[in-house]
């Protein structure tokens, strides 16, 4: 590799390098102690340590090149190199390039100066593309050649950045460098002869946090498959833990999440993924969802200013971000003042002869009418109508609310520009009016925005989603009139219309997510107060902004606040903690807390105003609340013995919640309806949110984004871990594989399939990865990854026509040919070959070489043998036994009872089952005669297993005889039709085969007649194999012999990435 030039005093360097060539104007040396024998004794080790803890060079390229000034001290390192081969190709260069053109210079300094611009235009050719993109692309090229020489990744591993740190290993610390790829955590050190490696990969990282004790001030704890890595001594700590979060996220995202990363197309090429990009991604996801701005706006710069207030007549100190649709403010009091000012809402002067350079935005409020809007009216408004002339107190209090906002108004301007100070928020805590709600929520939340972006859109989403008749249809169509059923409004047609069109919109917008129960609660309240485009633009806002992850399959969006949730428990209530023996309780107990925003548990007239504070805080209004009722109920929940007790004395408390000041008429109020008023003392609704925000108002949002983060990676490797265990629990009936080895088993496999996504950058299995399958069905492999697979685990990997026997193992398991299997069919293949009998395996060989599995095999390429190319066995294992279309069909769907009806059909997954359950062992009677091709290769197969073993002749004289005998036999009988014997044709071809037999090989050539074409094929039974392979006794304790499974898993483990790099 060619460095920049640098200058070397080779005075100090003469003991740590020797002299391997030389000429007037370059010396190639070599590190002391590399290719000496034993190291270079204790110089060697001394050495190699040095070079490990200052991080030179010098550790993965022994081998450099200076060019040397005559007659002075100093030197210039222009290139280094890992290996001999390597430093001698630079070499020679120099000299056939470079030498022949010094000759010509007159002065010392022009010879250097040409050799450095030579060295740098070099290193400028060779990285134009590569490093661009980095801070110093120096030092990171030297980094990444260190990166490469120490772990043997593929090259497509993209390193993003690396730090100098510290690994504890036991109590004892190791100095080395830890290097974050795309797809792998790396370490490495080298101290005193003693050197250290560790590579994990993100996808198998379940817990990553900051840590500190008296041993390590503060360290990044890494868990993987239940191992901890503990690193320590970073410079910049945060910065390094922050990037190892998105990195871990990231990959997380990208292998079990496809739901979440589709939708996030910033990331989708792991090649383009830089230290600087990730930085940037994440100021921009914290910018979007401080400021509630599309998920698609991109920060672009943020400055230190200060921002005007008018209406209090002082200048906020804080930082405007300006993206490309938006200027923001926040004051460093994240409380005392922050605006939102749209492009498309301003019209920017700027005074260049102010020498204080003041910007001035002005707000335009610009009317836009779309003729394809929905006009339709809020449901409180239709069904609610406010009667000014009957004020009574509730009335006026409500009154005196929109007078507060009026006022507020009025100092801090309307819509969407509006100034949010302190006073925004208490007023919110308070309530917000009921006429005011539904403009209040969609500016609160950025629906606005989103409406505003997108004119008309509703329109044409429910005139194209009109008649749509799906699984999502059906279940909104079924939960309809379960939405708020005592609501006025949901008892009509006009409201239950809204609502499913709204719902139907929705899913047709977003299929992914489509229907989720839950989204009907939502979404009736969310009509109650807003028109029907807003209700929509709202939903899209909560579903895919603020409740990101909530409304899937596996709800893991719910999930992660549920951690999220536990974890504040134990901080902020720890004798609650103590007294709970499984924080698991308050999951269950608080999933329809997140899933509804409390709708479903608080009385209809107190949940408003959860909804508003959610609005206005996002999910911190939430888990606030969600402390605040446990610190109430504290005393009650101590006291209970068991969680039914726990879950009783909450639902008394929800039933017990009121709001005294809603306007909503009696018949509606769900609160007003509990009888039993004395036994019950009542809680308000807004002295209880205003604790919340008292007692734990200094959660901040940075906090639970953290904390979002890290159980993000617990929660989606606790489904994983869930997956697995029913896999196996299932798998486990019908092997004889230990649970241990079974689980050992599907590591392998499922990493296998991983090692194909991380560098391929749109791979199908993944692609189409649904999480809602049967698991069993949620990972499947191809030909090429079984075929890796079937190299590092299969005892029989070592023959030559490997690649063939994979092939044919995989046709064969492939029963539904979807060029796919699960975990079930292949470790149903490798328990044979493990822990099968004499009769087990040999049927497994016998059913290889014949159809299905079998096809003929002829590699295009000769000088590979009998090796496949990737394209070459992709082709093969397509190719299928004819049958027909309609038979074709029913399979298909018998074995994908998913597929082809648009939802799942639970009766024909009953029926595959009960198949399963009940089919019979297969008879050997039923299995298909082996004609002559087919034997022909199945006797090459076995010579092809039995080499190298130690009874390698006597196997081979064995199947020689078997062959004979079975070539008699069936000469006898083909004697029965016809007179003509062609059987000592194929006698002659298999001992010549051998080399033995060649002269009756020979002979019977000559002799055997022209043979006629209506002659019939001879063939074999598998009962007749099976007799005479039985009768030798060599064959069966070959076949019989023990594997060490244990063994064989732990060294697939080990070498699996670094044959995989090889291929």
């Amino acid at each position: 590799m060619w460095l920049k030039p640098e200058e070397v005093l080779l005075k100090n360097a003469l003991k740590l390098w020797l002299m391997e060539r030389s000429n007037d104007y370059f010396v190639l040396q070599r590190r002391r102690g590399y290719g000496e024998e034993g190291g270079g004794g204790l110089t060697g080790l001394l050495v190699g340590t040095l070079d490990s803890v200052l991080d030179s060079t010098a550790k993965v390229a022994p081998f450099r090149i200076l060019h040397q000034t005559p007659d002075s001290q100093v030197y210039l390192s222009i290139a280094c190199g890992a290996n001999r081969e390597e430093i001698t190709k630079h070499w020679d260069w120099l000299e056939q390039n470079i030498m022949k053109t010094l000759s010509v210079f007159d002065s010392n300094e022009d010879i250097t100066n040409f050799v450095q611009g030579k060295i740098r235009g070099l290193i400028a050719e060779e990285g134009k593309h590569s490093f661009a993109k980095e801070d110093n692309p120096e030092k990171f090229r030297e980094a990444l050649l260190k990166f490469e020489k120490c772990f043997g990744l593929p090259e497509q591993e993209k390193l993003v950045t690396y730090y100098s740190c510290s690994y504890w290993k036991g109590r004892v610390p190791c100095q080395g460098w830890l290097y974050l790829s795309t797809n792998f955590l790396s370490f490495y050190s080298f101290l005193l002869g003693s050197e250290i490696k560790l590579i994990v990969s993100w996808d198998a990282v379940s817990k990553l946090e900051k840590t500190s004790n008296v041993i390590l001030t503060e360290s990044i704890h890494v868990c993987s498959q239940g191992e901890s890595h503990y690193f320590s001594m970073f410079l910049h700590i945060n910065q390094t833990y922050l990037l190892m979060e998105q990195l871990a996220n990231y990959a997380i995202k990208r292998i079990f999440d496809k739901e979440t990363f589709d939708d996030d197309p910033i990331l989708d090429d792991p090649l383009q993924i830089t230290k600087r990009g990730l930085e940037d991604r994440a100021h921009s996801e914290q910018f979007n969802a401080f400021f509630r701005l599309p998920k698609e706006e991109i920060l672009k710069e943020v400055h230190e200013c200060f921002l005007w207030v008018p209406f209090s007549h002082f200048s906020a100190h804080g930082k405007m971000c300006i993206s490309e649709n938006y200027i923001c403010f926040a004051s460093q009091d994240g409380n005392l003042c922050s605006v939102i000012i749209p492009f498309r809402e301003v019209s920017i002067s700027f005074d260049s002869t102010d020498p204080s350079d003041d910007i001035e935005v002005q707000s335009l409020t610009r009317q836009r009418e779309c003729s394809k809007t929905v006009n339709t009216e809020a449901l409180m408004t239709v069904f609610h109508p406010q009667n000014l002339e009957n004020l009574n107190s509730k009335m006026l209090k409500e009154k005196m609310k929109e007078q507060s906002w009026n006022i507020l108004f009025a100092e801090c301007g309307r819509g969407v520009s509006m100034f949010r100070t302190k006073k925004t928020q208490d007023l919110v805590i308070r309530g917000i009016p009921e006429t005011l709600r539904g403009e209040l929520w969609m500016l609160f939340s950025g629906a606005v925005n989103d409406m505003a972006a997108n004119p008309g859109y509703y329109a044409d989403v429910v005139e194209q989603s009109l008649g749509a008749c799906n699984l999502a249809t059906e279940e909104i169509e079924r939960d309809l009139r379960r939405s708020l059923p005592e609501h006025p409004a949901f008892q009509s047609d006009t409201g239950i219309s809204a609502l499913r069109r709204v719902l139907t919109a929705y899913a047709y917008r977003n299929p992914k997510i489509g229907y989720c129960q839950a989204m009907n609660i939502l979404t009736s309240v969310l009509l109650l107060y807003a028109k029907e485009e807003e209700a929509f633009w709202l939903l899209v806002a909560v579903c895919e902004r603020m409740l990101p992850d909530y409304f899937n399959r596996r709800i893991i969006g719910a999930l992660v606040d549920q951690a999220v949730f536990e974890e504040l428990i134990r901080d902020h209530l720890p004798q609650l903690t103590e007294h709970m023996t499984d924080m698991a309780f308050f999951s269950s107990v608080s999933l329809s807390w997140f899933l509804t925003l409390f709708i479903s548990v608080l009385p209809i007239e107190s949940a408003v105003n959860v909804v508003d504070c959610f609005f206005y805080d996002g999910i911190k209004a939430i888990l606030q609340l969600g402390l605040a009722i446990l610190d109430y109920n504290l005393d009650k929940l101590l006291a209970c013995k068991d969680d039914a007790e726990a879950v009783t004395a909450l639902n008394r408390f929800f039933d017990s919640v009121t709001n005294k000041d809603s306007p909503l008429p009696s018949s509606v109020q769900q609160g007003s309806n509990v009888n039993d008023e004395k036994s019950c003392i009542r809680v308000d609704i807004t002295d209880l949110i205003k604790e919340s925000n008292e007692k734990y108002g200094n959660i901040c949002c940075e906090d639970i984004y953290s904390m979002r983060c890290r159980n993000r990676l617990y929660v989606i490797q606790t489904l994983e871990e869930t997956t697995k265990q029913n896999v196996l629990r299932v798998v486990s009936q019908d092997v004889k594989l230990n649970l241990h080895e079974l689980d050992e088993l599907y590591v392998i496999f499922k990493k296998e399939l991983f090692f194909s996504y991380y560098w391929c950058l749109s791979y199908p299995v993944l692609k189409h990865h649904d999480p809602s399958l049967p698991y069993l069905e949620q990972y499947q492999i191809d030909c090429q990854q079984f075929r890796a697979l079937y190299r590092l685990l299969s005892p029989w990997a070592h023959s030559a026509n490997r690649d063939s026997l994979a092939l044919w193992t995989f046709r064969l398991l492939d029963e539904n040919s979807d060029c796919l299997i699960n975990f079930k069919e292949f470790s149903s293949a490798i328990d044979i070959m493990y822990n099968g009998s004499f009769t087990e395996k040999l049927k497994l060989l016998f059913k290889l070489h014949i159809p299905p599995a079998y096809t003929e095999v002829k590699s295009k390429d000769p000088s590979k043998g009998d090796e496949l190319s990737e394209e070459e066995l992709l082709y093969l294992s397509q190719l299928h036994v004819s049958k027909p279309e309609n038979e074709k069909e029913a399979e298909s769907v018998k074995n994908s009872p998913e597929k082809g009806k648009g939802k799942v059909d639970i009766q024909a997954y009953l029926s595959q089952w009960q198949d399963e359950v009940f089919r019979k062992e297969e008879n050997i009677k039923d299995l298909p005669r082996m004609n002559q091709s087919q034997f022909i290769q199945f006797s090459k197969t076995l010579y092809n297993l039995f080499h190298g073993d130690r009874e390698e002749e006597s196997l081979y004289q064995a199947i020689a005889i078997v062959t004979s005998l079975l070539l008699r036999m069936e000469e006898v009988g083909r004697k029965l039709h016809s007179s003509t014997s062609s059987a000592k044709e194929f006698s002659g071809t298999v001992c010549a085969s051998e080399g033995t037999c060649e002269e009756k090989t020979e002979s019977s050539l000559e002799k055997a007649p022209s043979l006629p074409r209506e002659e019939p094929q001879w063939s074999f039974a598998f009962e007749q194999i099976l007799a005479s392979l039985l009768n030798e006794p060599a064959l069966v304790r070959f076949f019989e012999k023990p594997i060490d499974v244990k063994a064989k898993l732990e060294n697939a483990k080990t070498s699996q990435l670094s044959s995989r790099t090889k291929m």
